[in-house]
């Protein structure tokens, strides 16, 4: 048995006050007891969240943060232009290149308080285009990462089949190609036949997008699938695929999948960022997720999702990290937020029920909906029974230390970065005792020098 106090704990009920966590050898909690003052176990002076599900991961992606962001004049990039520079870069990596950068990734999300990553996969196969004799190699090599920065992590392997609305794939593409329903599915086998193997690694399943899979394929895809077991997909991020979809399938894409599929809560609708009247309330009315990522879609340009008429409708979203511009979840709830706040000229953005705290909404919706794209669900953020997921923020922070418990959360979502992020807890097991963060940092370097990317 593990025991460890802080200065607080949030639950979805508000601040516990001088919390006593046991934990098992397995950093399982045992207990929680509130105003404790045993001085027997471990007092960290810290206050304690939920540690953050990071729902939407391109980890390869990582090693082109910075690499397009130089223009000139006269110059007219968008996203369709980054997704070149993107496509280059797939096609550089070995296995044990993206293994690397990988860990590198997963290392920083745990630095910065995420606890679980959902990595949306497609680099399958060789520079060639072909298979390796491991279908799963490069899926392997992401969980293999995850093990070694421990962070958990589900992964999310994509039927990826055209280079858009029925268009055959381009060159850049090879390494994303899976022709088949048949293909696919030996390839999720394969996936499965991973993360069983593995702790702390889960396998969720997806379409790239509508513009990469064939209507009948997607169709046949979804009805296919594991009902239990999350599903992800790129939707309506860009303009252009809106008109694509127009044109290609007769509707808008959200419109299309609601038309065509049974939406519902084990959907994880990543962007959505341009939606008409009749796809907002839709997707709210089934229950399904949007995965927003703030900071990605501020990068690439996208655009910015109907956030405030979605939640009116109870409508639910989660967070991720996509191209990893950012790894700082608070963040990303601050650029959402922000987001509204200029195209509203309003102040009040996250709106709950009449009686919630608007920032406690906020973290309620980033933690709980998180855990369901990692194909979770849970009650509170601290549950007996439940493993210890947790980011410490410093209490001795000037702002924190002098603020009540009324403002408490809302100061730590407004006013704090990673400078003052104390430790992450995954499984009750310290980020600040990672064995392998020297290694993990050299590699990824020895990595970034051999590809010559940068």
């Amino acid at each position: 048995m593990k025991a460890l106090r802080f200065k607080g704990l949030l639950q979805r009920d508000g601040w516990v006050n001088n919390p006593l966590i046991e934990l098992d050898d397995d950093g399982i909690i045992k207990s929680i007891t509130a105003d404790s003052n045993i001085s027997a176990a471990e007092f960290i002076d810290g206050l304690v969240l939920p540690a953050f599900q990071n729902a939407h991961s391109h980890a390869f992606q990582y090693a082109m943060v910075g690499l397009a962001e130089k223009f000139t004049q006269g110059t007219n990039d968008d996203f369709w232009a980054w997704r070149e520079t993107m496509y280059k870069i797939a096609l550089t990596m070995d296995p044990e290149d993206l293994e690397n950068i990988a860990a590198m990734l997963y290392s920083e999300m745990v630095r910065h308080g995420y606890s679980e990553v959902a990595e949306f996969h497609y680099v399958h196969h060789d520079k060639n285009g072909k298979p390796y004799g491991h279908l799963a190699e490069f899926g392997e090599r992401l969980v293999s990462a995850a093990q070694r920065a421990g962070i958990k992590i589900t992964l999310v392997p994509m039927f990826y089949q055209k280079g858009g609305f029925g268009i055959e794939p381009q060159e850049r593409q090879r390494r994303f190609i899976s022709n088949t329903i048949d293909d696919y599915q030996k390839l999720l086998e394969a996936s499965r036949s991973v993360t069983d193997k593995y702790a702390h690694a889960s396998l969720g399943t997806g379409i790239h997008s509508l513009r990469a899979v064939q209507p009948k394929d997607v169709i046949k895809t979804l009805n296919q699938r594991p009902e239990s077991m999350p599903f992800h997909i790129h939707v309506s991020e860009q303009l252009q695929e809106i008109s694509g979809a127009e044109e290609y399938l007769g509707a808008r894409p959200v419109q299309w999948l609601l038309d065509n599929s049974d939406v519902n809560e084990n959907y994880h609708l990543v962007h959505a960022t341009h939606l008409d009247d009749k796809e907002v309330n839709g997707m709210a009315a089934s229950g399904a997720n949007v995965v927003l990522c703030p900071t990605t879609e501020g990068n690439l340009g996208d655009g910015i999702f109907r956030l405030k008429d979605y939640q009116t409708l109870g409508g639910k979203w989660s967070i991720g990290t996509d191209s990893h511009i950012s790894l700082n979840p608070l963040e990303e709830l601050r650029l959402l937020d922000y987001g509204q706040r200029l195209i509203s000229h309003e102040r009040s953005t996250f709106l709950g029920n009449a009686n919630q705290d608007s920032s406690m909404y906020a973290l309620e919706q980033f933690i709980m909906n998180g855990r369901r794209a990692m194909g979770k669900s849970s009650e509170n953020f601290f549950e007996v029974g439940k493993p210890f997921d947790a980011v410490v923020y410093n209490a001795k922070n000037p702002l924190l230390a002098a603020t009540g418990d009324d403002n408490l959360l809302a100061t730590l979502i407004y006013s704090t970065d990673s400078s003052h992020v104390l430790d992450t807890y995954v499984d009750g097991k310290s980020y600040s005792h990672q064995p392998d963060r020297e290694a993990i940092y050299s590699n990824f370097i020895a990595t970034l020098k051999k590809l010559d990317i940068r």
